[in-house]
């Protein structure tokens, strides 16, 4: 086959396939870009989008859930177990200011408000409330 053959088979797919690109629509190509777009974003430290601030104070399941039930479910390092009446009573003998106390400052094996930093002491407490509710 010779060089000019060739250079009009490429010359003709070039164009036949630009055409083609320019017959897409734009259903198609939303299709298309749907498809080829990234599965997640990547941010460079400082740069990254700013999280919604709490529009209020979160309750004591949100908190527990959050933080106390990695070892307040299971008893992790003696930690009294929800709604375990045996667990809480030496606690709750001592008065809701020292449980309070202890949530917020930490005791033993609880770090200072179970490692909720952003947590009010309104927070903490009511937290507490949720894990002795029912005893």
């Amino acid at each position: 086959m010779s060089r000019r053959m060739i250079s009009v088979l490429f010359a003709a797919l070039t164009f036949s396939t630009a055409a083609f690109a320019a017959d897409v629509s734009q259903e198609e190509y939303d299709a298309i870009a749907e498809r080829i777009k990234p599965v997640g974003d990547v941010y460079l430290a400082g740069s990254e989008p700013v999280a919604a601030e709490p529009t209020g104070p979160r309750d004591g399941a949100t908190v527990y859930g959050m933080f106390c039930t990695a070892c307040h479910s299971s008893g992790v390092s003696g930690a009294p177990k929800t709604g375990d009446a045996g667990d809480w009573a030496p606690r709750i003998a001592q008065g809701k200011d020292v449980l309070k106390d202890h949530a917020i400052n930490g005791f033993n094996a609880m770090p200072a408000k179970g490692s909720c930093m952003d947590c009010s002491d309104d927070e903490i407490v009511a937290a507490i409330d949720h894990m002795i509710k029912g005893l």
